[in-house]
């Protein structure tokens, strides 16, 4: 309805309010050749917007505050520009607009790039995109998100480069990306936090393979994915994503186990624990989560995510023990309109990161929790 409204006032425009000259119309802003290429255009306005009351506890450090926060605000489109020729753009209002030293393009623009049809059952992708890794947590878009575990808060996720996509049977997908492993060049992300041993590659690049399967009817399906990006010279992070989801009626069970080595600290998690002065080395994470949701009815559907993410230093020698955060996150959704997605919700966001007293003594950390509780709004809006 908006689609054939929208072409009606762009075919009446040249007839409402504008002078004549020589008894002839101007020519209109859009050819009428062209009007025919808006009903394959999508643009879509996202937002989510809460209220927030928080607290803080960790060793001698108290503290609480209350607030409104926009946590999602994108405007993306998308659309047909060939037979074979789909395009994707999203621009994300609450990031950083910097155009990043290695790509060219501001992190807040998430998605630009081109899916071409090759064959039947295989598509292209160029530009700047979501990397294939596996897991169901990594699915949803940060818009459906309250929090990450801490290798996705911390992971870069929109990267440029090139993939494929290849449909081996009705059942089952496989994927290959070759892409930049960052964005910026190391100096730039770094700074002077770099050690004396560590030097830029030719070409920082991540290759990710991804491997999509359904069983039963779709009743169990699998997202698995590997990855190697190469950080710096002959150093790099391996990546396994293993995610697996059950879905029957109104219940869907979804449970990621993630694992990545790192040569190089890309998350910084353990940088920031140990170090100061330059990035930790032979660092490992390794998490498991968790998440059931349940449709009560149309209007009300209640989930529940489970977390935990370990943190490991000097892998290869002493494998010490870092950290370890545990996570919770229940959440009640009301859905109040039949033909629109718009959901409000209550949530409490429930986080506990702790420390081995060894690290406490040698590092100066103590452990420490927040508590979150959220009442807001998502909003995915179709606007063409």
């Amino acid at each position: 309805m908006i689609k054939s409204l929208l072409l009606c006032v762009l075919l009446l425009t040249p007839l409402l309010g504008f002078p004549q000259q020589n008894d002839s119309l101007p020519e209109p802003l859009i050819p009428l050749e062209k009007i025919e290429l808006l009903k394959n255009i999508n643009i879509t306005f996202d937002m989510r917007m809460d209220f927030q009351a928080y607290t803080f506890r960790g060793g001698d450090n108290y503290y609480n505050g209350i607030q409104f926060e926009n946590g999602h605000t994108a405007l993306g489109i998308s659309g047909k520009v060939h037979e074979r020729i789909n395009f994707n753009f999203r621009n994300r209002f609450n990031k950083g607009g910097d155009v990043q030293t290695l790509d060219q393009l501001g992190s807040n623009i998430e998605l630009a790039y081109l899916d071409i049809k090759i064959g039947p059952t295989l598509n292209l992708l160029v530009g700047k995109m979501t990397a294939f890794y596996g897991g169901y947590e990594y699915e949803f878009s940060n818009l459906d998100v309250l929090e990450y575990n801490d290798i996705y808060n911390n992971a870069l996720a929109f990267v440029t480069g090139a993939g494929i996509n290849y449909q081996i049977s009705e059942n089952h997908k496989l994927g290959l990306q070759v892409l930049n492993s960052r964005t910026m060049h190391y100096d730039d992300l770094y700074g002077d936090i770099v050690a004396e041993n560590i030097q830029e590659p030719d070409w920082p690049v991540a290759v990710v393979a991804n491997w999509r399967g359904s069983f039963f009817n779709d009743k169990i399906q699998t997202i698995y994915s590997v990855s190697h990006s190469n950080e710096v010279k002959k150093r790099g992070t391996t990546f396994i994503t293993l995610g697996h989801k059950y879905e029957n009626n109104n219940l869907n069970l979804m449970y990621d186990f993630h694992y990545s080595y790192e040569q190089v600290d890309t998350k910084g998690i353990v940088t920031n624990i140990v170090s100061i002065e330059q990035v930790a080395e032979d660092v490992m994470y390794i998490e498991n989560w968790l998440r059931a949701e349940y449709r009560f009815n149309q209007k009300f559907k209640a989930l529940l995510t489970l977390m935990t993410s370990s943190a490991y230093d000097n892998v290869k020698t002493t494998n010490d023990h870092i950290r370890t955060s545990y996570g919770m996150i229940p959440t009640l959704y009301y859905r109040p309109f039949k033909n629109t997605n718009v959901r409000f919700y209550v949530a409490y966001i429930g986080r506990y990161f702790d420390y081995p007293g060894s690290v406490e003594e040698e590092f100066g950390v103590s452990s420490y929790n927040k508590n979150d509780f959220r009442l807001g709004f998502i909003a995915p809006l179709l606007l063409l």
